[in-house]
């Protein structure tokens, strides 16, 4: 039953609208809603958790390219 449970995932400060559509062609099973606190991913929660890595990794390599890192 978990399975076919849909949870949510606030998307974090700093994710790019390129960053959510890479996102979403890597993951076509997480949509993307509108909340009254912002956007939010909907998904199984493995997905989620797929898709929360893929954002930290993201958002680390962006982190690199705006301070000069290696």
């Amino acid at each position: 039953m978990d399975e076919d449970m849909k949870y949510e995932m606030m998307i974090p400060p700093g994710v790019t609208v390129q960053m959510l559509a890479k996102l979403q062609k890597e993951y076509p099973d997480i949509s993307i809603e509108q909340s009254d606190n912002g956007p939010l991913l909907l998904g199984e929660k493995e997905k989620l958790e797929e898709a929360r890595d893929y954002i930290v990794k993201a958002l680390n390599e962006r982190i690199k390219e705006l301070s000069g890192g290696p």
